[in-house]
């Protein structure tokens, strides 16, 4: 039995480790997905039994990304598999490159993802009522999968309705990327999408992308969090849950982290706060967050303590490589319980 679900691209990314993308002559590659992260935390930290629909192109690329899938414990079997043309022309596999940045220079991604298998997924594509019925307690997926295609979107609105209608608890993360919009309406289409999916969530993950009038507008300060989460609350008066997270960002390796929530039980409540993060690599970490929000959750173990463990999960996402975490409970647990950097032996 499958406790969570998420529907979303599952890339290969390329490290070039400390190097940088233009000068490499060697990657690492790992597997990562906006979507997909949460479901893999979910169960190598949490434990939880997950699984992930996407499609693949059927070839020895898209046998690695089953591979690491499968090395990090997600159930493979609802990944739909695209028959290959030998060289991508009408199914292809998306590519993620990314450097992590130091001190004055950001990360960066440069993702290769057009005409991907996963984007041409349509609305009947996936039997949704056989996967939400077999306990099935949580899904998940986002705005980056809802920003692959034209498609995509009512592929997303049919997943959720379907796991509504199996009382699914259901959590949607708007997550904007302007790449995945440019030449398809920009900001404003993405946010009537993001609205479109969000009124079918009990869970806004990222929350704060959908206050102001278009994704990314908002740059809120730490004492307007309360303030534009209400916003958000008046969109969407369906929504049970709203979180984010909150960072600023000194430098690429060191970033101020907490996070912060609303619920109609408990209200405005924040996470806790964890400045002058040293940050290795960045990217996952609001994925990270949302596993463990989602166990803390899961778990009822209240708004607060939901928002640490997904706090304290973001944090050590970012101190080591790749999407993904390699964090392990006891030490999200011990973090929380204000554990240091000592060495253990």
């Amino acid at each position: 039995m499958i406790d969570v679900v998420a529907l979303g691209e599952v890339m290969l990314r390329f490290d070039p480790g400390e190097g940088r993308i233009r000068t490499a002559r060697s990657f690492q590659v790992w597997e990562g997905g906006g979507e997909y992260n949460v479901v893999r935390g979910l169960r190598r930290c949490f434990g939880l039994r997950t699984a992930v629909v996407t499609a693949l192109a059927d070839n020895a690329v898209g046998r690695l990304v089953e591979d690491l899938v499968l090395q990090g414990g997600v159930d493979t079997s609802l990944i739909r598999w695209i028959p290959d043309d030998g060289i991508g022309r009408t199914a292809r596999n998306g590519l993620n490159f990314v450097e992590r940045g130091y001190g004055i220079r950001g990360a960066l991604g440069v993702s290769d993802r057009a005409h991907t298998a996963v984007s041409q997924l349509r609305k009947g594509d996936v039997d949704w009522d056989a996967v939400f019925s077999a306990g099935v307690r949580w899904f998940h997926t986002g705005g980056i999968f809802a920003g692959l295609s034209d498609t995509t979107p009512d592929v997303a609105d049919e997943a959720m309705a379907a796991a509504r209608r199996h009382r699914v608890t259901v959590s949607y993360d708007p997550n904007y990327r302007p790449s995945l919009w440019a030449g398809r309406g920009g900001a404003d289409a993405a946010r009537e999408v993001d609205l479109r999916l969000a009124r079918h969530a009990d869970v806004i993950v990222g929350a704060l992308g959908l206050a102001g009038t278009y994704p990314g507008q908002a740059r809120v300060g730490a004492d307007e969090v309360e303030d534009a989460l209400a916003e958000v609350a008046g969109l969407l008066p369906e929504a049970k849950v709203l979180a984010t997270t909150l960072r600023e960002v000194p430098s690429a390796g060191v970033n101020d982290w907490s996070s912060a929530g609303w619920c109609a039980e408990s209200g405005f409540v924040t996470g806790p706060r964890m400045p002058a993060l040293h940050v290795l690599d960045r990217i996952g970490s609001g994925d990270a967050f949302a596993a463990g929000l989602i166990h803390g959750l899961l778990s009822d173990t209240g708004l607060e303590r939901a928002l640490a463990y997904g706090t304290a999960h973001g944090a050590l996402t970012m101190t080591t490589p790749g999407d993904v975490s390699m964090a392990t409970l006891a030490e999200v647990e011990a973090l929380i319980a204000g554990g240091s950097a000592h060495v253990s032996r």
